[in-house]
């Protein structure tokens, strides 16, 4: 078997370790809107806050918005050239959708922000060091 010898720099690993984080990341929305459809009743609604769907409609379109989060982030792990810019967008969907969640979850939504702005750092400044995970 020959070895073959690629130039990759230690930046790849900023790219996988974002895909790691996107399906982290899709797993917290899968578990946060599974909760929020299942336990509606346990969050407090405050008024004059900014939610534009019940608690039961935003659990859906986050445990919808994890699914896709998680399979984008096995794709971008896979090496797929397109699941950068698809990463990359979903990516910021997903923090502006939790900058409007912060008011039912705050520190759950924090945490998913911070996770969100390290992905898209290492997708857009690493990006192109993509190859698949282990190749």
């Amino acid at each position: 078997m020959a070895y073959e010898s690629r130039h990759v720099t230690g930046w790849v690993g900023w790219v996988w370790f974002a895909a790691a984080l996107m399906i982290i990341s899709g797993v917290f929305n899968i578990i946060s809107g599974v909760y929020a459809v299942l336990n509606s009743d346990l969050y407090f609604r405050m008024p004059a806050r900014l939610l534009l769907l019940d608690i039961s409609g935003w659990g859906w379109a986050h445990l919808v918005f994890g699914i896709v989060l998680f399979l984008a982030g096995l794709a971008l792990l896979a090496g797929q050239t397109w699941a950068r810019i698809v990463a990359a967008v979903l990516v910021m969907i997903n923090a502006m959708t939790q900058l409007v969640w912060i008011t039912v979850n705050p520190w759950w939504s924090l945490a998913v922000i911070a996770v969100d702005l390290l992905v898209l750092y290492a997708l857009i400044v690493h990006g192109r060091e993509a190859r698949p995970f282990g190749a």
